[in-house]
């Protein structure tokens, strides 16, 4: 046997016993410690080991490989270095089948943490509902907000979601959109001028050209991706003054109070 964070013989006094095979080492004051699962099970009579070791011996389904990332999450000691939303989705599940609340925990910050919820926030957001975790889809749908949802790419963690949490997903998207056009729809123009462009009307001035670019082009955008950070980005802004009138350009400079209020 291996002690699965030193990598010596280890004096643990309960062996788990993998699908692969594999007899790994634990402590069984440290397993019930961390899960209730474990903990009751010990009040149980253990099958007792072959001759390799005279400690009771648990049979898990969890692969060696998997099952000793998954000690270490609940050993004292520094945490495992998880890369990839696959290593977090997948030790959630024997995390949340043994109720290892320390390893829930710590999947769950790093399921949430921006270099995964900004990448792939989807499937974060998949991972999250799969395993009930209200807290960490909330915070994945808002990252959804600036992608299209249906233009994302598929992976097998949506195979585990219902209908209604991807429902729900794509609610959210529809309300924050209309939300969102609904305040463009009824924005203040008094002080949005254009000195060459905005013309008397009817005895008012027309909102300058710029404008009427830009509530077109971030109607489109915001039916798509419901967030102010495209639609308010100096490169957008910049684009729907480029229309034909040379002093628009100075205008959306003149009017950054009005789109700051319109952003928030």
């Amino acid at each position: 046997m291996r002690n699965p964070e030193a990598g010596e013989t280890s004096d643990a006094d309960v062996v788990l016993l993998c699908s692969d095979g594999v007899q790994t080492p634990a402590y069984r004051r440290i397993l019930a410690a961390a899960s209730p699962f474990f903990k009751d099970m010990f009040a149980l009579p253990q099958r007792e080991s072959t001759s390799i070791t005279n400690v009771p011996v648990i049979e898990v389904s969890e692969n060696s490989e998997g099952l000793e990332t998954l000690l270490k999450l609940i050993y004292p000691g520094l945490d495992p270095v998880l890369e990839s939303l696959d290593d977090i989705s997948r030790l959630l599940v024997p995390a949340m089948k043994y109720d290892m609340i320390r390893a829930i925990e710590t999947l769950r910050r790093l399921l949430v943490s921006p270099e995964f919820v900004q990448a792939e926030p989807v499937r974060v957001y998949a991972i999250a509902c799969r395993h009930d975790l209200e807290h960490e889809a909330r915070v994945a749908s808002k990252y959804t907000l600036g992608i299209s949802v249906l233009d994302s790419g598929l992976s097998d963690d949506l195979k585990h979601i219902t209908a209604w949490s991807y429902h729900r997903l794509l609610d959210l998207h529809k309300r924050r959109s209309q939300a969102a056009v609904r305040v463009l729809d009824t924005a203040e123009l008094d002080e949005v001028r254009c000195v060459q462009c905005s013309t008397a009307h009817y005895g008012s001035l027309c909102p300058p050209r710029w404008w009427t670019t830009f509530a077109q082009r971030a109607r489109e955008e915001l039916r798509v991706r419901p967030t102010s950070d495209v639609v308010f980005s100096m490169g957008f802004l910049a684009e729907s003054a480029n229309n034909g009138c040379h002093r628009c350009a100075v205008s959306v400079f003149e009017a950054q109070a009005f789109l700051d209020r319109l952003k928030r």
